[in-house]
């Protein structure tokens, strides 16, 4: 991912070390973590914000971080500083901060080899962030773009590997907020608003854990509805795919109770 870091900490970086956490500790911002302005070589700021990030103090080992771009910027250590720094920033939860320290990596250094990397810590902040489908769906495609533009950008690389995997919990959670307003249309005898939602499942996230419950249920609202024939197609499909499940067994004896086959 990065290459590695310069030698470990050595006696004289202590007072560095002493003085930050002191900084830490009687800090009462909401802001960033914060370092006094004292200059200091690049390997000393380096280890330091390394020394912070291995202990699980990452609010300090990003603002370290910052430092060796802030004091360094045309060293070779500022630019994975600013790794460092948005990868500190994503351990600590603080997603935005980590996503702006990517987006500036990338706007100064596209085409290095972390690139990649990169573009998958913005895909990871916004996909730790997905809430459940009762809720806002915003941050789910979020994700969605954002693991999309990696995979595009960079299809063989190991990040776009997992990307793939992580793209099928996103879709299924998309699909899960569908369903979740085509019941509640469902609930309130609103069919044709239903079929929609419904639909939309079916169309864009087939491959998803929802497929057979909104084929189900597709058919439950074309019958609703008076459509037979829609109702008849929707419970073939589900049949020929999905027999063995319990959404297969609830359609079919809908469409008997109307007159149908499955």
């Amino acid at each position: 991912m990065l290459t590695k870091t310069m030698t470990r900490i050595g006696a004289a970086t202590a007072p560095v070390l002493l003085a930050a956490l002191a900084l830490s500790g009687c800090s009462t911002s909401k802001n960033k973590a914060d370092t006094e302005y004292v200059a200091r070589d690049v390997s000393t700021l380096y280890n330091a914000g390394k020394y912070r990030l291995d202990r699980g103090q990452y609010k300090l080992a990003a603002a370290l971080f910052d430092e060796v771009e802030r004091q360094h910027p045309y060293s070779p250590w500022a630019r994975r500083a600013q790794l460092m720094s948005a990868f500190s920033y994503y351990m600590n939860r603080d997603f935005n901060e980590a996503i702006g320290a990517s987006q500036r990596f990338l706007s100064i250094h596209t085409g290095n080899k972390d690139a990649p990397y990169a573009y998958y810590l913005i895909a990871l902040c916004y996909y730790e962030q997905i809430a459940d489908v009762t809720r806002d769906q915003k941050i789910t495609q979020q994700s969605l773009d954002a693991l999309g533009e990696l995979i595009r950008r960079y299809p063989d690389t190991r990040y776009a590997a997992d990307a793939r995997l992580k793209l099928d919990l996103v879709n299924d959670h998309l699909a899960g907020k569908e369903m979740e307003v085509g019941r509640f249309y469902q609930r309130r005898g609103q069919w044709l608003a239903a079929t929609l939602r419904f639909r939309t499942v079916i169309d864009k996230y087939q491959t998803t854990t929802h497929t057979p419950e909104a084929l189900e249920r597709l058919v439950e609202s074309y019958l609703a509805l008076g459509i037979r024939d829609e109702a008849q197609k929707a419970a073939a499909v589900l049949g020929r795919n999905y027999p063995g499940t319990k959404w297969y067994q609830r359609s079919y004896k809908l469409m008997q109770e109307h007159g149908a086959t499955a």
